[in-house]
């Protein structure tokens, strides 16, 4: 007899023949917000509209978006020969002659396509129009910003329809979590997550392993852990992007660490205004209990485990681990005093632990694959992958997930495609405002955990804003901090008041009012906050102007002599946000 997951396998593997493998052609239209940002819905409508109207075998389905945002709406068709033809900026006006052309007549249309891949890396539709070496087309594994990538977290990106769980458990889903529950223990699995090196990806790096095993040993019967999706930082995108392209990802790995910790419960606290994330997320939640994967006795074990969104209002500093927990209570999100840590007293005084989106996404893979396999990608430091988030004056801006060790240099050139505007990238912001500026010395460094601390930056979030040679520092710096101050939640003083003052500095030096003496204020104003503020918000946010005055020095000191010329990006004053804090 079948077993349960078994059973769902069939259904699954029934449900991707249908899609891939039979006489229909199947026409994918790349979601998520990059997408609709530009009308991916109207594609969509097209499309079905097309195929409704011209009678073409073919089913259409938005997916998660693939991550080259800079060809959203993207449309891609796969054949029943397996040739899959991938378009670039589509509009709702060209749906009908891709379908008529392509779909009906077989002809695709070279002339407006990016890439192809096929089902045994061949030309197989009966010309040599489509092949390696034809000239005509390249295949999609042979485009840098898709070659250099090892994609784990984002393996799904681009091929199946978020919302259908069937196509997740086809391409391997949930398998991870029936393995964890019929061959592993708890114990096990918090070994396994050790041994991978994984870090967590929120921000702080700290070793997810070690994390979950401060909880496991609690003998509490309620017990919580928590995924962290606020991601406010600008710049980054990448947590709401798994949510969007492919939630069940998440979902699967916050059951694993529910079991891993022996937890009762788990939330997915995502904020509110991310309608995509959220409607992704509660969708999977949803679908997951349909399929008996939550609830009591998940596919016939002794394990139960209860799974719900949470949302917060907009708030940076709810992303702190402990003013996240106030949010679900109800609370206002302002950080709390430690100890009590949140592993002995979190969630409503319970038991608690909480990762990032990111390292839960990984999980499944780790525990599908081993952590041997996990531990052999990246440096010896830092294992697995970075997802980062190019944006600004870059070429091809979308969100990359490359292996840790791969340099800035050749994220920024080799993947990015360098600089859009202008003659050279003169700096870039990575890992959220409250992480550092790097100038053009700094692009050899290796992406890990450790050698861009070392550099004065940080991967954080995942962010990387890139700013070219008309770039103003002092200006993107008074940005940053704008934002920074903007969003203290004003409940310990020295973020409250720093972050009012180095704007106010700020502000002098972008006007040509700066003394000799704001400089000194500035660093002094600077490291109060990093001795004596409660949280990470004030306790980092004197890194950009620190990392800043390592690169930019000159460019920040000519401020002070009244020599500063506004001409860049930031010059205008519109990203300005008023001088005062929340109430």
């Amino acid at each position: 007899m079948p077993t349960p997951f078994e059973e769902l396998q069939a259904r699954a593997a029934t449900r991707w023949e249908e899609l891939t493998a039979g006489e229909s052609a199947w026409i994918r239209v790349g979601g998520g917000a990059s997408g609709q940002a530009v009308g991916a819905d109207k594609v969509l409508d097209a499309f079905r509209e097309a195929v409704e109207s011209s009678g073409a075998n073919a089913t259409v389905s938005m997916v998660g978006a693939p991550g080259l945002m800079y060809l959203e709406p993207q449309v891609d068709v796969l054949m029943p020969d397996g040739i899959r033809i991938f378009y670039g900026n589509v509009g709702p006006e060209e749906a009908r002659t891709i379908v008529e052309q392509h779909v009906k007549n077989g002809e695709p249309l070279l002339d407006r396509a990016y890439a192809y891949t096929a089902r045994d890396g061949t030309a197989t539709n009966g010309t040599d129009r489509v092949g390696p070496g034809t000239g005509d087309l390249p295949t999609l594994d042979s485009m840098p910003m898709v070659a250099l990538q090892e994609r784990i977290a984002t393996r799904n990106f681009g091929d199946i329809d978020p919302h259908d769980i069937l196509q997740y458990v086809a391409n391997d889903g949930y398998s991870a979590l029936n393995r964890a529950l019929t061959e592993m223990t708890p114990d096990q699995i918090v070994d396994e997550i050790k041994n991978s090196g994984l870090r967590g990806r929120g921000g702080a790096a700290f070793p997810a392993g070690l994390k979950w095993s401060f909880l496991a040993p609690s003998n509490a019967p309620v017990k919580y852990v928590l995924c962290n999706a606020e991601e406010g930082d600008p710049g980054a995108f990448n947590d709401k992007g798994i949510i969007e392209s492919d939630p069940h990802t998440l979902v699967e790995g916050l059951i694993i660490n529910g079991y891993a910790t022996r937890s009762s419960h788990g939330f997915i606290f995502i904020r509110q205004g991310h309608e995509m994330s959220i409607n992704a997320a509660g969708k999977a939640v949803e679908q997951a209990y349909e399929a008996g994967l939550l609830g009591k006795n998940i596919l016939g074990t002794e394990f139960s485990f209860e799974m719900e969104v949470s949302l917060t209002g907009d708030s940076y500093v709810a992303g702190e681990e402990t003013a996240l927990m106030e949010a679900i209570e109800g609370k206002r999100a302002t950080p709390r005093f430690k100890p009590p840590f949140p592993a002995a007293e979190g969630l409503w005084k319970k038991p608690t632990n909480i990762n990032n989106v990111k390292t839960l996404a990984y999980v499944p893979e780790i525990v599908r694959n081993g952590a041997e396999w996990f531990k052999g990608i990246g440096t010896e430091t830092t294992s697995g992958t970075a997802i980062v988030c190019l944006s600004g004056h870059i070429k091809y801006p979308g969100m990359y997930e490359i292996p840790m060790g791969m340099t800035i240099r050749d994220v920024l050139e080799k993947v990015g495609g360098g600089v859009s505007e202008g003659e050279r990238i003169k700096v870039i912001q990575a890992g959220g405002p409250l992480n550092g500026l790097l100038g053009e010395e700094a692009f050899d460094t290796i992406i890990d955990f450790d050698a861009m601390t070392a550099a004065g930056a940080s991967i954080g979030s995942g962010g990387i804003i890139v700013g070219n040679e008309t770039t103003n520092v002092v200006d993107l710096l008074r940005t940053l901090i704008a934002f920074n101050q903007f969003e203290s939640c004003g409940k310990c003083f020295p973020c409250r008041l720093g972050n009012t003052h180095m704007l106010e500095i700020l502000n002098r030096m972008c006007e040509n009012k700066a003394k000799s003496s704001d400089l000194a204020l500035l660093q002094r104003v600077g490291l109060s906050m990093k001795a004596g503020s409660l949280c990470g918000h004030g306790q980092l946010g004197y890194n950009p102007i620190e990392s800043a005055l390592k690169y930019f020095g000159d460019e920040i000191k000519a401020s002070l002599n009244g020599e500063l010329e506004l001409t860049g990006v930031f010059g205008d004053g519109t990203m300005i946000l008023p001088s005062r804090t929340r109430p």
